[in-house]
């Protein structure tokens, strides 16, 4: 069948990289794509949230399953788009409908949700520019850190942890009256710190059945142990170690079940990835945040380890028939290192050339922000390049992923040299 994927990151290379392996898929298509993608696929120039134009190349290149790879398009509803128009609606979208997407687009939707269906979560309330000094009020009755996280996307950075009550006053006027990260924070919501370390676990639904994919941990912050702004993600390792059997029935039992269930109770249609973000409390795992689709940069260390077709998968999805499925895993770790522009998550330049991706070996590489300039790959993101390596363990699997890393070349180039340094 012909496949179009819509993105154009390291997940959606990832994505692309697991597709073009798939007997099942003829030709692939990328929109917009990358210069990673270019390689494999047939990247076409259009925005991922320009439906109409989807439409006219889905049906020109007769498409028949279309995987969406970001969280803008589900949820301004791209999947609705599909189901209610009479000449799409026999395509299959990988992703949830529009009320699906709302466990991203809104984190008081996602917190009433996990409230509703029992799901460990942390205590929260929710503030407009109307109740600001009620959410000050509210501030004070928690300890510190406090955490302060705009109601819509913000592209992976509208959540603040703070330390002084003072600053935590002045970040939530901020965020609220002055529009610190614009719409998406005309409602802050704001909850209980809860410490302990952190865990993704990815599921693929189709709605009433699910499979669960590896579990993986990324590093959010630019600097080294953890500390400066919020990223995209700065790199990612898979499986996470202290997910052990014990730990990850707890996960399912608690949250993977209630929220597939809660979801099919509430007629919700949700067939793609359930992404949560979970944080081990003690013993205990509690969900700190859902998204709607894969992360990114965790994809480049989860999907290479699933040994099972993807496209056979997202059949089943779109079939309901994830319940015939046995899903095989690599056993062996797999770590991703992201390099980034020079001044991201801040201003950073584009157009930088980049060299040195031919030489790298035992190691996958999946591009995000690059292009195609004449015959040379240039900067044209943030993140730029994630390198992928597997090993038995871990520590080495990194080793191999900073060796080859070392080897890729463009202006002001940085990445973490610390990645698992908390594992």
């Amino acid at each position: 069948m012909n496949i179009l994927v819509l993105g154009s990151g390291g997940r959606e290379h990832t994505f692309a990289y697991k597709i073009a392996q798939s007997s099942l898929c003829e030709k692939l298509f990328v929109a917009p794509g990358n210069a990673g993608t270019a390689n494999i696929a047939t990247n076409v120039a259009i925005s991922v949230t320009d439906f109409t134009a989807i439409k006219e190349l889905v049906l020109k290149e007769k498409i028949e399953m279309v995987v969406v790879g970001p969280e803008d398009p589900l949820v301004q509803g791209i999947t609705d788009f599909f189901a209610g128009d009479n000449d799409l609606k026999s395509i299959s979208v990988i992703g949830p409908s529009k009320e699906g997407a709302r466990l991203e687009g809104s984190k008081e939707y996602a917190k009433e949700f996990l409230i509703r269906h029992n799901i460990p979560t942390a205590a929260y309330q929710s503030f407009t520019a109307n109740t600001v000094n009620e959410g000050k009020q509210f501030l004070e009755t928690l300890k510190a850190p406090y955490v302060l996280k705009a109601d819509g996307l913000a592209a992976g950075k509208g959540v603040l942890i703070l330390q002084d009550i003072q600053e935590a006053k002045t970040e939530l006027e901020n965020m609220l009256t002055n529009k610190k990260f614009g719409a998406a924070s005309e409602k802050v919501v704001i909850e209980e710190f809860l410490d302990g370390i952190e865990l993704s676990v990815f599921v693929l639904t189709d709605g009433k059945n699910y499979v669960t994919l590896p579990t993986a941990k990324d590093y959010k912050r630019i600097g080294e142990g953890d500390t400066g702004l919020n990223t995209g993600g700065m790199g990612a390792i898979s499986p996470v170690p202290f997910a052990d059997k014990a730990f990850m029935s707890k996960i399912e039992e608690q949250i993977i079940k209630p929220t597939v269930e809660g979801l099919a109770t509430e007629n919700i249609d949700y067939k793609g990835f359930i992404f949560i973000g979970l944080i081990k409390v003690g013993d205990d795992p509690k969900v700190i945040e859902y998204n709607v689709r894969m992360g990114d940069p965790e994809t480049e260390a989860v999907l290479p380890r699933v040994k099972t077709d993807l496209v056979s998968l997202f059949k089943h999805v779109s079939d309901q028939t994830l319940n015939q499925v046995e899903i095989e895993i690599d056993p062996r770790s797999a770590t991703t290192v992201m390099a980034v522009s020079g001044g991201y998550p801040e201003a950073y330049e584009k157009g930088k050339e980049i060299t040195g991706i031919d030489q790298i070996s035992d190691s996958i590489v999946f591009q995000a922000g690059t292009k195609l300039e004449e015959d040379k790959v240039v900067t044209n993101g943030g993140r730029v390049i994630a390198v992928t390596s597997f090993d038995d363990d871990f520590r080495e699997a990194l080793k191999k992923s900073y060796h080859n890393i070392q080897k890729l070349h463009f202006d002001k180039i940085y990445y973490r040299k610390d990645l698992g340094f908390d594992l």
